[in-house]
């Protein structure tokens, strides 16, 4: 029996010393949806992922912090952890590089290099300027200057270094290029990098002696490896590069390597297209088959990144869906809109507003509508049974088409093409259905049995195609079509139109994608940010206010209590409304302009449903006003007003004064 066929791919390893974002999640995601197709097409695949924990930046944050940096990164790993289990991510391997197992390669990779090509390699002086942030090294010069990537100043480093001969493979990585196109795709990105290569390589630093925090030098423990030589060496550590019993590599690496796909970002692509083909040219060992830039995510038109404070987080949207519908919906939403909305490989917009769209027109109106329509009128008309068509009508050839489409969409990654083609499927089935009424009663017993048929094969045959993106659901609607086992198992090379039997008994039809209101999702994620942002903030904001009403029931018991001294953190101050108004496309919130004393604050509170504008002109209100400002609907509230709630339906009512007193007085 021949061996299932190899597939060995990878996200980039993530910096442990920042909390992963929607734009770090969507290079994991898009690896999870290639990693599930490649299983569906037999081929047995090896996905790495992992945490890079070394550096200057880890060293000094846990500094900053009066911790180990070895207990900062433990913490930060499993956040990591924590969030690929919540989407769902289906990775094999996960590499730390704090590892021993990383170490001893990381020493195996420079000694191999040095036994194989020792001019590689030499000890010299660096005084230039480097970006702690994104581990680069800026500039040879002393000269202030910016990192290219996150714009921040580079410092100033002047010490002792080992180098890694760069210069001396310009000419063999033009030739990679011009050999294997290949190599780096997509095909502007490849521009890129040859035009980088062209313009002239100078050597670059391999060994730090001026921070602890590392892999120790072999024979030379005052140095520590560059962070990126560290980092790029985990794609062979992780599958047990240094393990094997000759110290050199493990059967399983020899098994996967070379990978198959590196998956990265576009912003670290000269690591990993120009220095670590030098770096393994240099070992002697073989170069992965491709490596892919995919451009960033925008969100407010830049890059998602901490210090502009323009980041969003993938838990609170996964988590607002999920409890919003009662379902296990976030992970699909979350998937299908960055798939979907994304061509991938250049940059593109991230939108809560869009999201939340995409998931009620798409997903609430599209497969989920379709799913229901046919399971409900299989259920009432045909006792649950999936009938024999009446007559033979072959509607194989369009379905086989779109099929064809899918694969070589998948194949090329072109994800954004894949979905469509999916989604002109389900368009095109409920076009089907509404043309030809299969509950007229002028129907007969097997006209209807053909239409339920033909509608109930196709719902199979997208739950196939589409299980890669949205796995979740299309288990879900495979289960309630009555079909067995895991679609993950199913070969979607090799899915046939007509495989449904006939007889088939369907489980209980229930909506997979309750349809969900936007405001009302909005404000849940934008709250669960904030609390990310802030953790230490003493009061949180409930779903569905911009105010600090309790969520209308009472404590429970053994609420934790609060010291005295915690309360005291809480700067309660009296504030007079100068002016409220409507927040255009929010249902709920009002901008608030309140006077405090010696400031009037700009203040959003999700009172709209209880209090007109003009009626809080003048009024005395609570409010907190050392709260961190937060953004909503793209306007910043300084502070939150106090409020109780009311009531089933928990109507916010504002706290006031019956007696006369000054704005800005404090509230104890």
């Amino acid at each position: 029996m021949d061996q299932p066929k190899k597939f060995y791919l990878t996200t980039p390893i993530y910096y442990a010393n920042s909390r992963p974002h929607v734009g770090s999640a969507y290079t994991t995601i898009v690896c999870d949806v290639i990693a599930r197709y490649k299983r569906m097409c037999g081929y047995e695949v090896a996905y790495l992922t992992g945490t890079d924990e070394h550096g200057v930046n880890i060293e000094r944050a846990a500094e900053k912090l009066g911790i180990p940096p070895a207990e900062l990164v433990d913490r930060n790993q499993k956040i990591f952890r924590e969030l690929w289990k919540l989407l769902g991510i289906q990775y094999t391997h996960f590499v730390r590089t704090t590892s021993t197992e990383h170490a001893r390669a990381v020493q195996t990779l420079i000694r191999r290099t040095l036994k194989r090509t020792p001019q590689a390699i030499y000890k010299a002086k660096y005084e230039g300027r480097y970006c702690i942030y994104d581990n680069l090294y800026v500039s040879d010069s002393p000269e202030p200057a910016d990192c290219q990537i996150c714009g921040r100043p580079a410092e100033l480093i002047s010490e002792e270094n080992y180098f890694f001969r760069l210069s001396a493979y310009q000419d063999k990585l033009l030739a990679l290029y011009r050999d294997r196109p290949e190599f780096v795709q997509p095909d502007f990105r490849l521009n890129e990098v040859k035009s980088f290569v062209e313009a002239g390589l100078k050597d670059v630093s391999i060994s730090r002696k001026s921070i602890k925090w590392g892999i120790p030098w072999p024979d030379d423990p005052e140095h520590v490896f560059y962070v990126w030589y560290d980092a790029l060496t985990s794609y062979m550590s992780g599958i047990g590069y240094g393990q094997g019993p000759d110290g050199d590599a493990s059967p399983e690496f020899k098994s996967l390597w070379p990978a198959d796909l590196h998956m990265i970002g576009k912003e670290i692509i000269r690591f990993h297209a120009v220095y670590w083909p030098a770096f393994l040219m240099a070992a002697e060992l073989p170069l992965p088959e491709k490596i892919f830039a995919h451009g960033w995510l925008l969100f407010e038109q830049e890059k998602m990144s901490k210090s502009k404070g323009n980041i969003a987080y993938p838990e609170p949207i996964v988590k607002a869906f999920d409890e919003l519908t009662g379902a296990k919906v976030g992970n699909d939403a979350l998937r299908y809109y960055l798939l979907r909305e994304v061509i991938f490989g250049q940059d593109g917009n991230f939108s809560r507003e869009a999201l939340i769209t995409r998931y009620n027109a798409d997903l609430a109106n599209g497969l989920g509508n379709l799913a229901s329509r046919v399971l409900t009128m299989i259920e009432k008309y045909q006792d649950g049974i999936i009938a024999a068509p009446g007559k033979v009508i072959d509607f194989g050839p369009g379905f086989t088409e779109t099929h064809q489409k899918v694969l070589k969409s998948y194949g090329r990654l072109e994800f954004s093409s894949a979905v469509g083609e999916i989604w002109a499927t389900i368009a095109s089935t409920d076009f089907y259905l509404t043309n030809t009424k299969p509950w007229d009663d002028s129907q007969t017993a097997s006209e209807r049995a053909t239409i339920l048929y033909r509608s109930a094969a196709a719902v199979r045959f997208i739950c196939v195609l589409a299980y890669p993106v949205i796995p979740d659901a299309t288990q879900k609607v495979w289960e309630q079509l009555g079909q067995h086992g895991k679609l993950a198992d199913v070969r979607i090379d090799q899915l046939k139109w007509g495989d449904l039997q006939p007889g088939t008994k369907i489980g209980k039809p229930s909506a997979v994608f309750p349809r969900i209101d936007k405001e009302e999702a909005m404000e849940r994620i934008e709250a669960m940010e904030n609390e990310i942002r802030n953790p230490a903030t003493p009061i949180t904001v409930p779903a569905g206010t911009g105010s600090a009403a309790t969520a209308g029931t009472a404590p429970a018991a053994g609420t934790a209590k609060i010291t005295i001294e915690d309360f005291a953190k809480v700067e309660l101050r009296v504030g007079v409304v100068k002016s409220a108004e409507r927040i255009p496309n929010a249902d709920k919130l009002l901008k608030v302009m309140v006077d405090i004393g010696d400031e009037v604050r700009q203040v959003l509170a999700g009172i709209a449903t209880a209090y007109a504008p003009e009626d809080l002109v003048g009024r005395k209100v609570v409010v907190v006003t050392n709260l961190a400002p937060r953004k909503m609907r793209g306007l910043e509230s300084n502070g939150m007003l106090l409020a109780a709630s009311a009531g089933a339906e928990g109507k916010p009512v504002l706290c006031t004064f019956a007696e006369e007193i000054a704005p800005g007085s404090k509230v104890k």
